[in-house]
């Protein structure tokens, strides 16, 4: 996956100078809330044109308005969504619009701005040291907090509990300086993020209606009201959100905002998102041809296109949906069976083939959730919808990239009977030798979006193979397969 901007990079410019309190208020700093700074970030982006949330595809015109309403009124909002449609990713890249780098008092545990401090213990100090109160800079990247709810989750987790060594040191019970803060106290000035809410049991949902509504937390009987500055980030399924648990009314009704997301509308998108997240090179040093293994465009529109198949077939549950993670790993999948090939086979350069697209199927399946709950989980019968969809899919790639090519010349050389034999472990010269010349291959290569400076033999071959794939699935060829032997003929 790329980086999230914001949350993963590394700082891009150093912290700045000031390190004590008084140098501080002589720079002219004041305090600003989280909620008003990621709000003046984003009208800034929007004013220049750029991106608001980068690296989000397919959400331009639907989901990113929404969430960036939400964040210009100030709310807190839940996403809704199926399984693997973006929600963390968004969550996470929430933290790019907040300032790159925030003062906190030094040795906080809640991340206290020297301005505005909300502890005890952060009065105590600043009273001690004056304007030589240490001061340090949080960068962005450290300011977010995330937990995945489960049923096992406590209040003491999220909010916090009494300390019992603290109390064992002599502090008084009752001593707001006895209490370990949770994780929502610890990501004060952030963003927070609590990811499947439904999933969290109700009592400790009501944990979190003074963070929504009077921006406190209360533990046990301690009277602690601390005024929390952060923004509160939930995610849910909506099968779980009816089903296997719900979001209590009293707080969905303190989330600002709720916004659904869904699944690439446009084949374009899907396409993009492949290319963005998938993971199809590697950087071991051992094998630095291998490295990077070359996806040709007709393939990642095949796996895109049979990603949405799945989605709308009605053999799949679709409640519960087909995540991205499916078109990616598949895209993954295959770029590691060209590269397994070009080991074996001695290719110089790994390019995937339709050989193999086969290779995603049952790789795949664990994916996807059947509409029949009943079946065998080792039916037959699974893998046969998922090998049809594939062949539709790349049927439907082919129409759309060959439409009007002409490709008798490439049907007439098996006319006298001759056949050509490919397979996941048949290297490109091996497959082209058997063809010969090869009529409109620049045509057909162009079609396929290869560059003029990049059409190897291995592109070629890809080509080719795409081509009689074509011509087989729709009726102009014959094909049999025989294990990893494929025979094209008449």
């Amino acid at each position: 996956m790329t980086d999230i901007p914001g949350a993963t990079s590394a700082p891009s410019s150093p912290s700045p100078a000031p390190t004590t309190l008084g140098e501080l208020r002589d720079g002219g700093a004041t305090f600003r809330p989280v909620k008003a700074e990621l709000r003046t970030n984003l009208l800034a982006r929007l004013g220049r044109g750029e991106p608001s949330l980068p690296g989000m595809v397919g959400f331009e015109d639907t989901v990113l308005p929404e969430v960036e309403r939400a964040i210009i009124a100030g709310h807190d909002l839940v996403l809704l969504g199926e399984r693997g449609q973006g929600k963390t990713r968004l969550i996470r890249t929430l933290v790019g619009l907040l300032d790159e780098w925030t003062p906190v008092l030094v040795g906080s545990e809640l991340n206290e701005h020297p301005l505005h401090p909300i502890s005890v213990w952060a009065h105590r100090r600043i009273a001690e040291h004056g304007d030589a109160t240490p001061v340090g800079w949080l960068h962005r990247s450290d300011r977010f907090g995330e937990k995945l709810a489960t049923p096992d989750t406590s209040v003491g987790d999220l909010i916090g509990d009494v300390d019992p060594i603290k109390v064992a040191e002599g502090r008084t019970l009752g001593d707001p300086e006895t209490v370990h803060y949770g994780l929502v106290p610890r990501t004060n000035r952030g963003i927070f993020s609590v990811n499947e809410l439904p999933d969290l049991a109700e009592r400790i949902q009501v944990a979190l209606l003074n963070v929504l509504e009077e921006r406190d937390i209360q533990i046990r009987g301690y009277r602690v009201r601390l005024p929390l500055d952060l923004l509160l980030v939930a995610s849910a399924n909506p099968e779980d959100y009816t089903n296997r648990g719900r979001i209590i009314t009293p707080l969905k009704d303190r989330f600002g905002a709720e916004v659904r997301t869904h699944y690439p509308l446009e084949l374009s998108d899907e396409i993009r998102l492949l290319h963005q997240e998938a993971h199809v090179a590697w950087s071991d040093g051992a094998h630095d041809a291998f490295e990077h293994p070359i996806i040709p465009e007709h393939l990642a529109e095949i796996i895109a296109r049979f990603t949405r198949l799945v989605r709308e077939s009605s053999h799949v549950d679709q409640r519960s949906g087909v995540s991205a993670r499916f078109a990616i790993a598949s895209l993954e999948t295959i770029a590691a069976s060209a590269v397994r090939r070009a080991a074996i086979a001695g290719e110089t350069r790994p390019v995937a083939r339709v050989v193999d697209l086969p290779s995603v199927v049952p790789a795949s399946r664990g994916k996807v959730e059947f509409a029949d709950s009943g079946a065998d989980p080792d039916d037959e019968r699974e893998l046969e919808i998922l090998e049809h969809l594939l062949r539709q899919a790349t049927a439907q790639t082919f129409r759309a990239r060959c439409a009007g090519l002409d490709l008798t010349g490439l049907q007439e050389h098996f006319t006298g009977g001759e056949t050509v034999e490919s397979g996941e472990l048949v290297p490109a010269p091996v497959l082209l030798g058997q063809l010969g010349t090869i009529p409109k291959l620049a045509e057909l290569l162009g079609r396929l979006g290869v560059p003029e400076g990049e059409q190897s033999a291995e592109q070629a071959a890809a080509a080719v193979e795409f081509a009689l794939e074509g011509l087989y699935l729709t009726r102009r060829l014959a094909k049999d397969t025989d294990g990893t032997r494929t025979i094209y003929g008449a």
